[in-house]
């Protein structure tokens, strides 16, 4: 099943992937590599795959946003692998599905180096989807609400295409992304490739970077300083807020499933800052 990205062409039949897949006699693991497995909605991603005994999960990041402590119960594990690898160099390796997620998220991070953001963007995908046309794999892309840009319509359907700028100073990771799934879909149609999209929305839940910029965390780090809780003008921005649990699951719905997307996933109540302070 498709959405609105597969109008235009029909794609190839994907490629075969190992052929432990049919083995008759031995019924191999599934291996999956997640980039950015670090972070913070990577690490949680990892303890669920984990909890399959039937996953062997390997985990590429170079730590500029991610750490090493939010995967430390896996290091050692049999079925655990964590390569520091920064995905703008290939990565030649044998795997069945690729959870890509690496990426800085947060605006500090994402505008601290802006060419390297966009570089992550591009020229990561596409040596993902170089891996996943090489060894057979089915890739998972986490695209994100900012392809809306500054959306004139709300809430955001997956159809909508959005009101962007291409040469502002988040742009390389509004424009980074839409060019991932630009990316994708060209794969996607030209190679075969077994692709899925999400627009992640915002997520929030353990292991989120205090100092990160984003609201949840300027709250908590505000709140626990004994500082005034700040609400930026006009005081009147909508925000959803998905518990990152919940998001894990939609990613894995997603990879498991037969749509394409993209697919939004988040949580479909909006709200203004006034209410996050209240709890209402």
């Amino acid at each position: 099943m498709a959405t609105n990205g597969d109008q235009q062409a029909t794609p190839k039949p994907p490629p075969n992937p190992s052929p432990l897949r049919n083995a008759k006699f031995f019924q191999a693991n599934m291996r999956i590599l997640v980039t950015g497995g670090a972070g913070f909605i990577g690490s949680h991603l990892v303890d669920k795959l984990m909890e399959n005994e039937k996953n062997e999960v390997i985990v590429a990041d170079n730590y500029f946003t991610g750490s090493k402590d939010n995967l430390k119960k896996w290091i050692g594990h049999p079925r655990f692998e964590l390569i520091r690898h920064d995905v703008t160099e290939p990565l030649l390796i044998e795997v069945d599905q690729i959870y890509h997620l690496a990426c800085p998220a947060s605006p500090i991070f994402y505008k601290y180096n802006p060419v390297k953001t966009i570089k992550t963007n591009v020229i990561g995908t596409l040596n993902m989807l170089g891996l996943a046309k090489r060894v057979g794999a089915r890739i998972l892309l986490t695209s994100t609400s900012e392809v809306y840009g500054d959306p004139l319509i709300h809430p955001q359907t997956e159809s909508y295409w959005g009101n962007v700028n291409p040469i502002g100073v988040r742009s390389c990771y509004d424009e980074g992304k839409r060019v991932a799934e630009t990316l994708m879909f060209d794969y996607h149609r030209q190679h075969g490739i077994e692709i899925r999209i999400a627009r992640i929305f915002n997520t929030y839940g353990p292991r989120m970077n205090i100092d990160d910029g984003r609201v949840v965390s300027n709250f908590i780090a505000q709140a626990i300083r004994d500082d005034p809780l700040t609400v930026q003008a006009p005081g009147t921005q909508t925000r959803s807020f998905c518990y990152v649990s919940d998001m894990v699951d939609g990613l894995i719905r997603l990879m498991q499933g037969d749509n394409t997307g993209p697919i939004n996933i988040g949580n479909p109540g909006y709200h203004t800052k006034p209410v996050w302070l209240t709890g209402n």
